[in-house]
């Protein structure tokens, strides 16, 4: 039996238990039972990253080139100031005018989630604020991690806690682990989705198990999941996941957005296929390369890439030729 046809099979207690979760959805992605979201989080968002000069100061007029042609894509909405827009190599005054770029060149109906997360509380409280103001609709926080040993899971429910009471806007949890060394544990999150202003999470870790149980625990509250990278965008709709943030929607926004059509549309056969020509691309622009790596794809497909902040070092030749031969070897290229 081919792999896609085992996926599919293996998959198909899952897809049955959505279709029975909402009666007459009968081949789709079906909602969980629970309350009606207040901010709709369906559908594709690129964690778009930020250009730079030659000299390393932020590109705007390039930021704003690469948004005219994310606006023949059919995201949901953008993300700014996540991992991929290396946010901890901004100034304040940098993050703030990014977001204020984003939001005039960016339709009132799609969403725009900033990342606000700081170190401390207090300082996340203060530029969520600020944010707000810049016009993102969304707050992304991610985990404080400098001091990971005392994250406790009572430490981290403050924290989120006192954010989200104090935000103007609604609050996205984000845990990446890959960077912070630090996975929210479930008991937080379900704890915090009970929260009136906390709506959802992004999810990076790739625990298919942990997903699902999520979207189980919170599945009577106002609270999504979304999948934090292409690489298990399939598996993670088939436990009940909203949408995802995903690096490669920078480069291959289109064909993301057409995999969520499929697994809504409930053509799983097609999805799957799609899904394996997506996975190595991922690897490369995310665990294997980076943001150096990202950058240089979108240069591929039409996107201003450009350097990196250092320390953040460009690829060797011989680490380029890898990554198009990736992206060639799936048809991509």
């Amino acid at each position: 039996m081919a792999l896609s046809t085992r996926l599919v099979s293996s998959l198909r207690p899952t897809l049955a238990a959505l279709h029975w979760a909402v009666p007459g959805q009968c081949r789709g992605l079906s909602t969980p039972q629970g309350p009606e979201p207040s901010l709709d989080l369906r559908g594709i968002f690129p964690p778009l990253a930020t250009p730079f000069s030659p000299t390393q100061e932020v590109d705007y007029a390039q930021l704003e080139g690469n948004l005219s042609r994310y606006a023949n894509i059919p995201f949901r909405g953008l993300v700014v100031l996540g991992s991929n827009g290396e946010y901890p190599y901004l100034a304040p005054h940098e993050r703030l005018e990014v977001v204020n770029c984003v939001r005039r060149a960016l339709p009132r109906d799609r969403l725009l989630l900033a990342g606000s997360g700081c170190e401390s509380t207090q300082a996340t409280i203060e530029l969520t604020v600020s944010m707000a103001e810049a016009g993102a609709d969304v707050a992304l926080v991610v985990t404080p991690c400098y001091y990971r040993g005392a994250m406790t899971s009572a430490a981290l429910v403050h924290h989120y806690t006192e954010v989200g009471d104090a935000s103007p806007i609604p609050v996205v949890l984000y845990s990446v682990p890959a960077n912070t060394g630090l996975d929210l544990p479930m008991e937080a999150v379900v704890t915090l989705a009970q929260h009136p202003n906390i709506i959802g999470i992004k999810d990076s870790g790739g625990d298919i198990t942990r997903m699902g149980l999520m979207v189980h625990k919170t599945r009577q509250e106002d609270f999504q999941v979304l999948a934090g990278s292409a690489g298990f965008l399939l598996a993670s709709y088939a436990v009940g996941a909203s949408g995802g943030v995903c690096a490669l929607a920078n480069v291959l926004g289109a064909p993301l957005c057409q995999l969520d059509h499929l697994c809504r549309e409930g053509k799983w056969q097609e999805a799957c296929d799609l899904q394996h020509r997506l996975i190595e691309p991922n690897t490369a622009i995310t665990r294997r390369f980076g943001i150096p790596g990202l950058k240089k794809a979108m240069e591929w497909f039409g996107y201003y890439g450009g350097p990196c902040r250092a320390p953040l070092a460009p690829l060797s030749p011989a680490q380029v030729e890898e990554l198009r031969s990736t992206f060639s070897t799936n048809g991509w290229l």
